[in-house]
């Protein structure tokens, strides 16, 4: 990379193969302290671990699974985000990626990855962006980011695509801007969102699309002290699990200009989390404070 490359999001170039990879801001002429977990990553379904992550695939998109790496939601996934990144840079000074970081004007180097990360309450993600943080249920795992946070749990062999991992159960939260939601009000963002959720969630490869779907809410709510509005469906799909689908928007509790989605996805089997426990997680949602780990208990 060169001081001439364009300023963008790009994969970290300090990530050490340890956790979620994240995406760090390249301003022209050096690598910032601004961190962000990836757009495609607000993703929740057909996770695959392991090492490597592709820039612009990994969350904000209907939900991304806490400690996991996502990727490419089997060919399926597309980069939801308005600023989403651009093909992975070389970095300054010649540095593999490997741990690497920095640029022109500070050494080479910037302080690394993990002592940037968003502060959390113990029990909690937060989306830093956004303004909220989100409960971590017991045995859950969960991720903060400067923009987008999640928690997930419960990953098995996807019913029609078994070269990918599904996870039974997730949340993750995102302002609607990085998503591409163009609404004005709670309301229209949720009930324009609930489609692409349940497109997202349930209607790719990994579960052979959806077949119909039943509407089981349309309301207005009060979440993290801010008038809100929740859809939520049930889906029934070609193969494997059923799920249910929801999309709640409200305004950040930090700024009432920006809208914050909540998208959340549960497999309807005994093997997945209860409907209650995505209700739970709902009214549970809180505006953004506080330091901690910002994963749950153990099962």
């Amino acid at each position: 990379m060169t001081e001439m490359s364009p300023p963008g999001w790009h994969t970290d170039p300090g990530y050490t193969g340890t956790g979620p990879v994240q995406e760090r801001w390249w301003d022209g002429s050096r690598w910032t302290d601004q961190l962000r977990m990836p757009p495609a990553a607000v993703r929740r379904r057909r996770i695959r671990i392991g090492v490597g992550v592709t820039a612009g695939v990994v969350v904000l998109a209907a939900i991304a699974g806490g400690v996991l790496m996502l990727t490419d939601d089997s060919g399926r996934t597309k980069n939801t985000s308005s600023d989403a990144a651009s093909p992975a840079p070389s970095l300054p000074g010649g540095q593999d990626g490997q741990g690497g970081r920095g640029g022109p004007g500070d050494g080479g180097r910037s302080p690394a990855p993990d002592q940037q990360q968003p502060p959390s309450e113990d029990g909690y993600v937060t989306d830093v962006m956004s303004g909220v943080s989100l409960p971590v249920p017991d045995g859950w795992k969960g991720q903060s980011a400067t923009i987008g946070a999640s928690v997930s749990t419960g990953t098995y062999t996807c019913p029609a695509d078994t070269s990918q991992k599904c996870e039974r159960g997730g949340v993750f939260a995102a302002p609607a801007q990085a998503l591409k939601i163009t609404a004005s009000t709670a309301e229209a963002a949720a009930k324009a969102d609930i489609s692409v959720n349940a497109k997202e969630s349930y209607g790719g490869k990994a579960y052979g699309a959806i077949s119909s779907h039943q509407q089981l809410k349309s309301e207005p709510v009060t979440v993290a002290g801010q008038k809100g509005y929740l859809v939520r469906w049930k889906v029934v799909t070609e193969k494997g699990d059923d799920g249910y689908v929801q999309s709640l928007v409200l305004p950040s509790p930090h700024s009432a200009d920006m809208l914050v989605v909540v998208r959340s996805g549960f497999d309807i089997s005994s093997k997945a989390p209860s409907l209650s426990v995505m209700d739970e997680i709902t009214k549970g949602i809180k505006a953004a404070s506080g330091t901690g780990s910002g994963s749950g208990k153990t099962a």
